[in-house]
């Protein structure tokens, strides 16, 4: 049983016999050999931050609570708590984390409380009944990775070593983003890149943070992976543009594991450009067939143009390009069979300029008297 030792500081605290709890109003700190274990909630209304030594959270019933103004700060930490830690405010950790029993509960509705780790050293124990379940932020320059989960699920995110010490802030969430619970927004699977095929409907994580930065998410068999694409190399990093407010591809730069288990990482985004991030899929040259079109508008006459044979047939036509991050960058209706790569998309700088090398994505729709047909496909552009 942890021993704790304040007799220096009784005039800064109080224990209070009726709620069960050990209130801060003044100015505690713990220095390097000290060793306190909560087995009462903490409130917190003083300063209670400048801790060495090692602390303890412990209970075989209650929930135990910490709370108050005021965040207090410990070096080394361990959890004990059967039926869990409940964070009303943050709780920071300078060095260490132990999980031993229970998670640690952050509120999901208030991303401002969370469980903060501070230049962190490293944790140990987490799993499926030991995890923070809500937000966890961290501030340092090494590879960290979230111990986050949603119930019993450990959904760990991970972001690599940093150039500087930068902020992030993140919680994994085990539902549908059509239908979230704590946000004021609904991120509609549906409004979404025309490159992007799938997007999960069974889980989303949410990660903040104002610096560049790429990420590693997990998935497991309650993922649904092969709905999303049994093809690993088409899967994708998808996050909900607070701007575009649509589906974006952030890319995919590696990926491990299989269909039950594994991992996928992004390319660079930042963090606060996006609402929400999961893992979705794009569309497969299977898939597309033989609806995709190579062009090389160079003036030989071979290949100069866009060509669909037997679109004259057909009184009514739609053609949108898009380019890889789905902006549109030709639109027509009544398509001749002229388009040579221009772009007179909204995003172009300059009229007439030419489209540079790359794979672009078009759909087609025609018909006679409507245009309820659609081609869909991949245009290549070479020079």
């Amino acid at each position: 049983m942890k021993v704790l030792h304040i007799l220096p500081f009784l005039m800064a605290v109080t224990i209070n016999a009726q709620t069960q709890a050990f209130k801060n109003f003044g100015n505690v700190q713990m220095h390097d050999n000290a060793a306190v274990g909560f087995h009462t909630d903490l409130i917190n209304d003083g300063q209670f931050e400048n801790n060495s030594g090692f602390t303890g959270f412990y209970s075989d019933n209650e929930v135990r609570v910490v709370s108050g103004t005021n965040r207090p700060v410990f070096n080394n930490v361990e959890v004990d708590a059967i039926n869990d830690l409940q964070l009303e405010t943050s709780l920071g950790i300078l060095n260490e984390l132990e999980f031993v029993n229970g998670k640690i509960l952050t509120p999901r509705s208030n991303t401002a409380i969370s469980l903060d780790f501070i230049r962190h050293d490293f944790f140990v124990g987490e799993d499926d009944d030991r995890h923070v379940d809500g937000y966890a932020s961290v501030i340092g320059d090494k590879e960290f990775t979230f111990p986050i989960g949603d119930d019993d699920r450990l959904r760990p995110m991970i972001i690599p070593n940093q150039v500087n010490e930068n902020f992030y802030n993140g919680a994994y969430f085990y539902e549908d983003p059509n239908s979230p619970s704590t946000f004021s927004d609904t991120f509609t699977t549906d409004e979404k890149q025309v490159f992007i095929k799938n997007i999960s409907t069974f889980e989303f994580w949410d990660l903040d943070g104002r610096t560049e930065t790429t990420v590693t998410l997990t998935w497991d068999a309650f993922s649904q992976i092969e709905d999303i694409s049994p093809v690993l190399d088409f899967l994708r990093v998808v996050g909900w543009s607070k701007t575009e407010q649509k589906w974006i591809d952030l890319g995919n730069t590696a990926t491990s594991g299989d269909l039950t288990d594994g991992t996928i990482t992004s390319k660079g985004f930042i963090p606060d450009n996006y609402e929400i991030i999961t893992i979705g899929s794009i569309f497969s040259d299977i898939e597309t067939g033989s609806d995709n079109y190579l062009i090389s508008p160079n003036g030989d006459n071979v290949n100069d143009a866009l060509v669909f044979e037997g679109l004259d047939l057909f009184n009514q036509n739609e053609l949108t390009v898009f380019n890889r991050w789905g902006n549109v960058v030709y639109q027509a209706t009544g398509y001749q069979n002229d388009w040579k790569a221009i772009s007179t998309g909204r995003a172009t700088i300059k009229g007439n300029n030419k489209l540079p090398v790359g794979t672009y994505f078009y759909t087609l729709k025609f018909g006679n008297g409507n245009t309820d047909n659609i081609r869909q496909g991949w245009v290549y552009i070479n020079y």
